[in-house]
């Protein structure tokens, strides 16, 4: 089944796993035992769960990852193309089971995870360059860590070379090469792994401006640091500033990056400007955290912009950095069309 040609030519390399999610009282500490209540078995995998986001914002998506030939691969094929994603270029493998995370859900929908890579571990760099034509007809590529690292080069690689505008979502955290981050549009990782790759601890706009410029040195042309229900702190050579979340009640975090990149992925594919695809996408991510589950939590492209044009429960806000460290940053109150620029 091909996707429906319904907007922005998304391509997301990557990660598609099953969930396995028990939600908790509180989540473990080392050597204890935590007797949980709620049990699911959901499709995840970062990749897959950004593709899922892109499509359901309004994107027409192309995922290429490597899943096993098994019950849990056919079911996450399956719902990959019941949300129209194109998976025509996906590997399947008898060589290694299809990748399995172990999540724990706290009360306030913080969670811990753990993940067996399994055949996402097997996502070759010739997998890629069987699929060159698919790279040269993107808009944007989405790219995760949870596929080996030189595939991940590979596929920054060969969409430099078509010039195609690349977004990395690094994590799970590690070193990254001053190699691939040359090649990156926009690299968009939360406050530790930004902590990894730089060395400052983010914890207010003054750092987070610190940590962008440091990976804007490393050539970055653009840097998204996102910050929790905080909103997202938007770095560019014209723009330093945050983006504001929308307030809302989280009961499960799970996926609400891969969701935020979805959604920015396609914002930035339709024309929107760096502030209002980051506001867009942070609309996404607040329906996200209402939700139980990872693709499930993925909103409709009608309740993100129900969402991005309403502000639900707070106002729009921008919040200037100015390096404050106690949370007395300069506000005022500006309305969505304040980042049509």
């Amino acid at each position: 089944m091909n996707a429906v040609k319904r907007g922005p030519s998304i391509l997301v390399v990557g990660s598609a796993c099953t969930d396995m999610v028990i939600r908790v009282d509180h989540l473990p500490r080392v050597g204890e035992t935590v007797l949980g209540g709620e049990f699911a078995s959901t499709p995840g995998g970062k990749g897959a769960n950004q593709a899922v986001g892109a499509a359901r914002a309004g994107g027409s998506v192309t995922f290429i990852g490597c899943i096993g030939c098994d019950d849990l691969g056919n079911k996450t094929v399956e719902g990959l193309k019941a949300d129209g994603i194109n998976m025509d270029h996906t590997v399947r493998t008898e060589t290694a089971p299809s990748g399995v995370a172990l999540i724990f859900v706290g009360p306030d929908g913080q969670n811990s995870i753990a993940v067996a890579s399994g055949s996402n571990a097997k996502l070759t760099p010739a997998d890629l360059q069987k699929s060159r034509k698919v790279f040269s007809d993107a808009s944007v590529m989405l790219l995760q860590l949870e596929t080996p690292l030189k595939t991940v080069e590979t596929a920054a690689e060969l969409a430099s070379e078509a010039d195609v505008r690349i977004i990395l979502n690094p994590a799970p955290a590690q070193p990254l090469p001053d190699s691939l981050l040359e090649r990156l549009f926009l690299i968009t990782p939360n406050e530790t792994e930004a902590e990894l790759l730089t060395g400052v601890h983010v914890t207010d706009t003054k750092a987070a401006a610190k940590a962008a410029a440091i990976l804007m040195s490393k050539g970055v042309k653009n840097v998204i640091i996102t910050m929790g229900s905080a909103g997202a702190y938007v770095a560019t050579k014209e723009i330093n500033q945050l983006v504001p979340g929308f307030k809302v009640k989280a009961i499960d975090t799970v996926a609400a990056g891969d969701v935020f990149n979805g959604a920015l992925a396609v914002a930035l594919g339709e024309g929107k400007s760096m502030l209002k695809a980051t506001l867009f996408a942070n609309a996404a991510a607040a329906i996200a955290v209402t939700r139980q589950g990872a693709q499930a939590s993925a909103p409709a492209r009608k309740e993100i912009e129900e969402m991005f044009a309403t502000g639900k429960a707070r106002p729009i806000t921008a919040v200037l950095a100015n390096g404050h460290a106690d949370g007395s940053d300069v506000e005022h109150t500006v309305s969505s069309e304040a980042y049509a620029k």
